[in-house]
């Protein structure tokens, strides 16, 4: 089984992507709480993603569970271009356009959520032999491991599959299904 878990709560009214923001405080008492679950799964191996609020996320998963932790830019989430860490008010101005999201319009210099979803897909195929690992990342590639395994092309509806803020989710390869645990 691979375990999938969203970073906890970071301050929302930037644009995230690849941002460098922070957890806030509840973020991490979010993931303290989580790991309280995830202490009683066998987990073997925590690979995050390298953007700050995921590895602030591994960070005390890893002391709690006593399991070292490596990055990898796979995990990351989509790249938000030139609006990557714009206050949102900020985006709306200098980018008028950006909440008008389509699947295959790109972030200025970033990336569509088709180009995420093809980057999460070539991942899974890399990692589908991985057994009791953690993955720490976040919500748009925990939303596409749903798509890819509903056999469907992602939509813009983010909230459809509750990928919460210090959620858990666990992919059986095998059975080609991923679901919430918490």
């Amino acid at each position: 089984m691979i375990y999938f878990l969203r970073h906890g709560e970071d301050d929302e009214s930037y644009i995230g992507g690849w941002s460098e923001v922070e957890l806030t405080e509840k973020g991490k008492e979010e993931v303290i709480e989580i790991c309280k679950i995830l202490s009683n799964i066998p987990i073997t191996r925590i690979v995050a993603s390298d953007i700050k609020r995921a590895r602030e996320t591994a960070a005390i998963v890893g002391k709690t569970l006593n399991i070292p932790v490596t990055y990898s830019k796979k995990l990351r989430e989509q790249d938000k271009g030139l609006l990557t860490g714009l206050k949102k008010e900020e985006a709306l101005k200098e980018y008028p356009k950006y909440q008008e999201v389509e699947v295959t319009r790109r972030y200025p210099e970033g990336e569509s959520l088709m180009d995420l979803y093809h980057r999460v897909r070539m991942l899974l195929k890399e990692i589908e032999g991985w057994d009791e690992v953690l993955l720490i990342t976040h919500r748009g590639v925990i939303n596409m491991v749903y798509f890819l395994m509903e056999n469907k092309l992602p939509d813009t509806n983010k909230e459809q599959f509750q990928v919460t803020h210090a959620s858990l989710h666990a992919w059986n390869p095998k059975q080609k299904k991923i679901e919430r645990i918490k």
